[in-house]
């Protein structure tokens, strides 16, 4: 979907009409599509008019809008014009043009907007006003002053006009200077100007003269001059902003020697009805043969038909029908001679009859050199005394599909029984007429054969009231083609004649399907979380909702698309409300409401559960029968896309890097801290470990606090002992610690946090987004004194099966106040390595692999000797093995341990032989 206005800023005039125009491109849906026009003169916009919706104005417009100062002009199915008639300083600002959406994916920008700045009216134009008599032939000239004083980048136009007689009707051009300074002749001075008879001339810097060499009769009226100013429009296109009218110079042209007379005749002036009424207009002038006449019939006054110097034809609306059917004619005998014919005149042919006779110079010319009228003659049409009066009605005009027709034929003045003929002619059908049913004088009666089955239309009635007044009833209309024209023809008898009048009168059957449609619109296509949105549902038919029951069902199908669409809940005429059992969270959320055609869902607090696409199903009923079988009309609205999104996350976590150094054995603690967040956030918090090498090290959670401050270590740090060292803990609202307690070197490395912000909303918690904090690098700082183990580096090898010792050997002396802790490790170096078994400095030996106790065997610790016997080899025991030392003492009684320093072994390589291999 692509919403448009014009690039802005438009610049405008104070006092003139403004339009904007908005058009839509590239949506689904119906063709005709609606648009909403808002204003904003600085943040908030405020409601002004709307295509679809009565009650959308604001309080501010709404009585600009209720007097058509500022309306909506439909240029097309899909776009619109704002019109801004006198448009002020307080207009000026940011203009909104939106489109409720009808398609069934959320793609595209629903609105766009418009700057739009007014400025002050500075243009002006003048000419004293004058009136003025010229014989043929000689010379005018009149002056047009003009200025402007903008500051804006603005071009004039200059243009003379002329208006025939009193000024009324429409201006004819005579030369303009546009607005990029060309001379442009209107279509009648055209070849005046190019041989120089017509001249506009600037004189300074305002004013602007018009001259004629040699004026014509053509020229006589009323002359003014009209200035235009205009501005570039950021789309590159120019407009006019102002437009300013002179006073009028009143021009009379004395006519050389033109001579012309026109009489009027009648070949019989009394007339009865049904005879023919003849009418010859003749013209007198010197040279006729050679001259060009145009004539025009006229009675009472207004114009019947008119026949060109060609002789061809033209009548106005009023008579065109009669001129068809042969009731009138209108020729040209000569060019001296027209005749106009009436056949059967009536007494609508009363009335005071002209003909106007206008030369021109050639025949193409619509301006005339002199016109003559002729004498009135009076034409009066005597009635035919007749005894009898017929009239025709209905009391049904306009009924549904299944109503009654009721017909009435009234018949005053016959003093002889009549006769009575009832015939149906359907609409769009002007084939032979239908007979409905007669009664002849004597009361018979005789249906027609579509009206003998009453198990179709029902029993038809023909029945004679005491005053002369024939009913016919026609119980149970089928379709529309029951609609159409019905007349009564009746005849009377007496004394060897008969009379006969005729009449008719239409009626129309509307079909509950005709022109039943359903437009599903929404204001908006992207709804956040918790906020409301409303999905209106706009009917239309060929008739008003008030004549038949209405039942609107909702349906929704989910996103992303199951195989069909679920039944929401449902409306019948009577008022009860139908949930359906599919989606059974909008019954307690939806709000349904109706007004005239329009009917509306509103959805609160919109979850997720909430987004999909939505229809509406509209289904019309009988008068006589509703809610029984089925519907006798039913439509389907298009598809609508409710796309239901977070609330935008603010988060923000500390970033900046930090470096810890600690002595072994002591505790210490990472932070996280939160810089900003919502104020009704909950926070899940995942602290990760990186090792010091490689540097592309994947990073290990160490263990995750959800919102609900439940923790879940991470398989690397999932051992009971792992556990007790590595704790999360909330400190404060936006403050976060990883604490570890009796670090060792083994714990060196980076360490960070990723805070995910957690939100309650309408059903459920979530996710909004996370931030990842800066690194915090954690090292160890160890006293000077070094213990000293073997390092020397080996490769052996093991039977299954058998046992191996790997050597981990303690050179020189300790002191005695100090204890020693060892830890065995497998793994390579250069990525994460695996604890085995740990001393502790107070002897305890614990096994973070409890599946390995049974085969792990430290041979003489006390003795300096920690080297590792592994029992029944397996394949795969295969690796890399190396041992730790710490040293640890006590400063003074009751004191902490403290770790003095940290040696580590060579690497063993251990290789498995299978049994039986040499």
């Amino acid at each position: 979907r692509v919403v448009r206005v014009p690039k802005g800023p438009l610049i405008r005039v104070v006092g003139t009409e403004v339009v904007i125009p908005c058009s839509v491109s590239d949506y689904d849906g119906p063709s005709e599509q609606n648009f909403d026009w808002e204003f904003s003169r600085e943040t908030d916009f405020v409601r002004i008019v709307s295509t679809w919706d009565s009650t959308f104005t604001s309080e501010e417009y709404q009585k600009r809008v209720g007097h058509g100062d500022i309306k909506l002009r439909r240029s097309s199915n899909d776009a619109v014009e704002l019109v801004i008639r006198n448009i002020q300083p307080t207009d000026q600002g940011r203009y909104k043009c939106s489109t409720p959406s009808t398609d069934a994916t959320v793609q595209g920008n629903y609105d766009a907007e418009v700057q739009v700045k007014v400025i002050a009216d500075t243009l002006s134009a003048s000419m004293a006003p004058q009136v003025l008599t010229r014989a043929e032939g000689e010379a005018v000239e009149l002056t047009c002053e003009v200025s402007k004083s903008t500051t804006q980048h603005t071009h004039l136009s200059v243009g003379w006009y002329r208006l025939q007689g009193s000024g009324e009707g429409h201006a004819e051009e005579v030369l303009t200077l546009s607005k990029d300074f060309v001379l442009r002749p209107g279509p009648s001075y055209a070849q005046r100007f190019l041989v120089g008879d017509v001249r506009l001339n600037k004189v300074g810097n305002t004013t602007y003269k018009l001259s004629i060499g040699g004026v014509e009769p053509s020229d006589q009226g009323q002359l003014y001059c009209e200035a235009t100013e205009w501005i570039e429009d950021p789309d590159e296109t120019w407009k006019d902003i102002s437009r300013k009218q002179t006073g009028r110079t009143s021009l009379a042209v004395m006519s050389q020697g033109r001579d012309l007379s026109v009489d009027i005749a009648a070949a019989e002036s009394s007339l009865s009805e049904g005879d023919t009424l003849q009418l010859n207009c003749m013209v007198g002038a010197q040279k006729s043969s050679s001259r060009h006449f145009q004539v025009l019939w006229l009675r009472n006054g207004v114009e019947m038909a008119r026949v060109d110097p060609h002789g061809v034809l033209i009548w106005e609306d009023e008579y065109e029908e009669r001129a068809k059917l042969g009731q009138l004619r209108a020729f040209k005998h000569s060019n001296t001679v027209y005749i106009l014919s009436i056949y059967e005149v009536g007494l609508k042919d009363n009335g005071t009859y002209h003909c106007s006779v206008s030369e021109v110079k050639t025949p193409g010319d619509f301006h005339s050199i002199q016109t003559n009228l002729s004498s009135g003659i009076k034409v009066d049409v005597k009635p035919i005394e007749r005894l009898m009066r017929l009239s025709v009605s209905t009391s049904t005009p306009q009924v549904m599909a299944g109503d009654a027709l009721i017909l009435l034929c009234e018949v005053q003045g016959a003093t002889s029984p009549v006769s009575v003929r009832w015939w149906h002619l359907p609409p769009q059908h002007p084939g032979p007429r239908v007979l409905v049913a007669t009664m002849e004088q004597d009361g018979t009666l005789h249906l027609g054969s579509a009206y003998q089955d009453g198990r179709t239309r029902g029993s038809l009635r023909l029945e004679k009231g005491s005053s002369g007044a024939f009913t016919l009833v026609i119980p149970n209309t089928l379709d529309e083609s029951d609609g159409g024209r019905y007349g009564c023809k009746v005849t009377e008898w007496s004394q060897g004649r008969s009379w006969t009048e005729e009449g008719e009168t239409a009626v129309t059957v509307n079909s509950m399907g005709l022109g039943l449609r359903a437009t599903l619109r929404s204001r908006i296509a992207t709804a956040r979380y918790g906020q409301s949105f409303e999905l209106v549902c706009q009917v239309s038919a060929s008739y008003t909702f008030e004549e038949v029951p209405v039942s609107v069902g909702w349906l929704f199908q989910p996103s992303p698309p199951t195989s069909h669409y679920h039944k929401l809940v449902w409306v019948f005429p009577n008022g009860t409300v139908v949930w359906g059992t599919v989606q059974p969270h909008f019954q307690g959320k939806a709000q349904l409401t109706k007004a005239a055609t329009s009917f509306r869902l509103h959805i609160h607090n919109a979850a997720a559960a909430d987004e999909g696409t939505y229809q509406c199903e509209v289904e019309v009923w009988r008068r006589k029968a509703p809610l029984l079988g089925q519907p006798a009309a039913t439509t389907r609205s298009n598809a609508v896309g409710i796309k239901v999104v977070l609330p935008e996350s603010k988060l923000l976590v500390a970033t900046e890097e930090r470096s810890v150094e600690i002595a072994g054995g002591a505790d210490t603690a990472i932070e996280c801290r939160i810089v900003f967040a919502q104020n009704n956030s909950q926070f899940a918090v995942t602290w990760y470990f990186l090792p010091t090498s490689p540097t592309d090290a994947t990073p290990l959670q160490i263990v995750r606090a959800n919102y609900s401050s439940i923790l879940e270590y991470g398989a690397e740090f999932s051992s009971p002992a792992q556990k007790s060292r590595f704790l999360s803990q909330r400190v404060s609202s936006n403050v976060f610690w990883l604490r570890i307690l009796s670090a060792n070197p083994g714990d060196q490395g980076r360490y960070y946090c990723v805070v995910e912000e957690w939100l309650w909303l309408v059903d459920g918690w979530y996710k909004l987004g996370e931030g990842a904090s800066g690194r915090t690098t954690l090292e160890f700082k160890l006293p000077e004194c070094q213990l000293q183990l073997e390092r020397t580096n080996r490769s052996i090898s093991a039977r299954e099966g058998e046992e191996v010792t790997l050597h981990c050997l303690l050179q020189g002396a300790r002191q005695p106040t100090t204890h020693l802790s060892a830890v065995w490790f497998r793994g390579e170096e250069s990525s994460h390595i695996r604890p085995l078994l740990t001393l502790h400095r107070g002897g305890a030996i614990e096994y973070p692999q409890e599946s390995l106790a049974g085969r792990l065997h430290l041979r003489h610790p006390t003795a300096g000797d920690f080297s590792l016997t592994l029992r029944s080899v397996e394949e795969g025991d295969a690796g890399v093995y190396h041992c730790q030392l710490q040293e640890w003492q006590q400063q003074s009684e009751g004191e902490d341990w403290v770790q003095q320093a940290l040696a580590c072994s060579g690497y063993t390589q251990l290789t498995t032989i299978p049994p039986g291999n040499t």
